[in-house]
């Protein structure tokens, strides 16, 4: 019995990395899955980081169909409401409810200036630091399906797991605006039965990834010779078990708020990534900073 069978999920962001493993997941856990994003076979991505790349909702739901559950791609420009919004009628026509938002996408540029904040071009700066506003637009037209019935899950997708600076000051306003998003959500959707919280994937082997290092999934571990962190790199499906993880857990509403990690959660609830292991970015020597509070810390 697949614990999601009859569950509508809306994956936005579904295109590749993160969101196509956890449409997959979602799949496997018997879920329809609405897999959105701006790379369809109709409309190839055209602009930033991933423009040319072959990946597509398509392609992702058919992967969720091949994995045990119901794939639909729906080509959406999440910076645009009006897309959003007709994303989300869609749903209400065709299922009628939602019971999980899970918004994956980057919604701003890519960092292309590390370098000291005020030597960085400012309208560039301005749209990375901006980047949560598309996820909001996402919740506003995903909320009321979930208000409606009392019931639902927001999972808001981030970089980290806590306060520490992430090396652009531009970029870190944007990653922490999200959290934020996610414990505000939370604050104001809780009361109605619904909980929002953030969840960050660890060291990733996207299609990005392994293709820029010349590697592929069946020989990764040649890339830690130039990386020890990759040691502990994960599948995208991962952190798509995380989710699943949550999406089935009764109890889900005690985490409302929280910010949480691929590994934490693979910890506590005990699953592992395709492979059967439990990879943790936490315990890497020189792996990503640790220090700080989260906003979980702040709102307990």
């Amino acid at each position: 019995m697949k614990p999601l069978t009859g569950r509508v999920a809306v994956v936005a962001g579904a295109t590749r990395g993160a969101g196509r493993g956890i449409a997959r997941m979602l799949g496997e856990a018997g879920a329809t899955v609405y897999c959105s994003g701006r790379g369809s076979r109709a409309r190839p991505s055209s602009e930033g980081y991933f423009a040319g790349r072959p990946e597509t909702v398509d392609e992702t739901a058919e992967l969720v169909e091949a994995a045990g559950g119901v794939g639909i791609p729906v080509r959406v420009d999440h910076r645009q409401p009006a897309e959003v919004a007709e994303l989300f009628a869609r749903v209400r026509g065709e299922r009628g409810w939602l019971d999980l938002l899970v918004s994956v996408f980057w919604g701003g540029p890519s960092v292309e200036q590390w370098g000291s904040f005020w030597t960085h071009d400012l309208d560039r700066g301005r749209a990375l630091s901006d980047a949560a506003w598309p996820h909001l637009i996402t919740a506003r037209s995903a909320a009321p399906l979930m208000i409606e019935r009392g019931a639902g899950l927001i999972v808001q997708l981030t970089d980290g797991d806590g306060l520490f600076y992430r090396q652009n000051l531009f970029y870190d306003l944007g990653r922490l605006a999200e959290i934020r998003l996610a414990y505000a959500l939370a604050e104001e959707l809780a009361p109605r039965g619904i909980t929002a919280l953030a969840l960050t994937p660890g060291y990733m082997r996207t299609e990005a990834i392994l293709g820029g290092l010349g590697l592929t999934e069946s020989n990764w571990r040649e890339g830690i010779r130039h990386d020890p962190s990759f040691a502990a790199s994960e599948t995208p499906c991962f952190v798509g078990r995380a989710v699943v993880a949550l999406a089935t857990d009764p109890n889900v509403a005690g985490k409302a708020g929280g910010l949480y990690s691929s590994w934490g959660l693979a910890r506590e609830y005990g699953f592992t990534d395709l492979d059967g292991s439990q990879p943790d970015l936490g315990e890497v020597p020189n792996g990503r900073p640790r220090t700080g509070v989260t906003w979980r810390t702040q709102r307990a």
